[in-house]
């Protein structure tokens, strides 16, 4: 009997019935505040306030010094945040996904929300040229403009898109709150980390969370194109399979095959035989009929021998008869 964990692995026979999330107005007002969050923390740093002066303590208070034993495991762990393998572990997931449900709108999601994480949170890094904790110059100093491109952080951004694209595309309320959580502390884990490391500074972590986030709540707002886009893809297979089709030789089909043509009395003498006509013993002489038209029964090299009772009643000559002539008759 089949359970209900290898009954999920299975196709489902058409695509479900998802409804695409909307902008909605709480949802705007969160893009709101965490956008004008973002400007604050750039501002911030931009004036070496506070949140500068806290980054040095940090960085000089040296986490990867205090807990050396956790060093070996937060090295393996960081990796949860890196682009390249965490977009091809939840890629396969979301890929079959896509095929199970006859729908490529998960992958095309993944995609539309790295190209924005990529386009968003590179241009910020190359535009600020902020330098990190391990290449800083000046004890006190924001580090900007100066060639980097740690501000914010790409670890912590792509933590937060990836995972959460899990939650954003969750299909039920209780799935969504399970996979929320999970993705709000695999990047909390992720962006500490980094600072623990002394990669990063801490408000290039705490940039990183807002940018991340920014990416997830903007989302509805490319739901209408990616659905054009998946309808024209899937109208482009529709046509390379149609050409394909058309493209492809047709086959004629095999007939049954002919019966060999017989001599025409054999043919007749068949339909007769077929029809029920005829003696109880006429199949026999039909047989030899036809063993009389296929083999000839006369060798023309050899002469016909006459029965033997034709010889008998042929004049005998030979010896006697033609020695002895005929003698007249003479009277007593």
């Amino acid at each position: 009997m089949r359970t209900d964990i290898f009954a999920r692995l299975d196709r489902e026979p058409e695509p479900p019935k998802i409804v695409a999330p909307r902008m909605s107005r709480h949802r705007a007002a969160l893009f709101g505040g965490t956008l004008a969050f973002y400007l604050a923390i750039v501002f911030a740093v931009l004036v070496t306030s506070w949140l500068v002066v806290l980054d040095w303590k940090v960085m000089l208070f040296r986490p990867y010094q205090q807990w050396p034993e956790l060093h070996a495991f937060l090295d393996y762990y960081v990796v949860l945040g890196q682009r390249g393998p965490t977009a091809v572990m939840v890629a396969c997931w979301l890929g079959w996904r896509s095929w199970r449900q006859h729908t490529l709108r998960p992958l095309l999601v993944l995609g539309t929300s790295l190209l924005l994480l990529n386009v968003t949170v590179g241009a910020v890094k190359l535009g600020l040229g902020r330098l990190g904790p391990h290449y800083a110059t000046q004890i006190g100093s924001a580090e900007m403009f100066a060639g980097g491109d740690i501000f914010p952080s790409g670890h912590t951004a792509n933590a937060v898109v990836t995972w959460g694209i899990l939650a954003y595309l969750a299909t039920t309320p209780r799935a969504r709150r399970y996979l929320s959580a999970v993705s709000a502390t695999v990047s909390l884990g992720v962006g500490l980390t980094t600072v623990y490391i002394g990669t990063h500074w801490l408000s290039d972590v705490v940039l990183g969370w807002a940018a991340g986030l920014l990416i997830l709540l903007a989302l509805p707002w490319f739901e209408p194109l990616i659905a054009r886009t998946e309808s024209w893809i899937f109208d482009v297979r529709e046509r390379w399979r149609e050409r394909r089709r058309a493209g492809r030789p047709v086959r004629a089909p095999q007939g049954a095959p002919q019966p060999v043509l017989l001599p025409q009395s054999i043919a007749a003498e068949g339909a007769a035989l077929a029809a029920g006509a005829g003696a109880p013993g006429a199949h026999l002489a039909t047989g030899a009929r036809v063993r009389a038209h296929t083999v000839p029964t006369v060798c023309p090299e050899r002469p016909a021998v006459a029965p033997a009772g034709a010889r008998r009643a042929q004049p005998e000559h030979g010896s006697r008869g033609a020695a002895s002539p005929a003698r007249p008759m003479t009277g007593g």
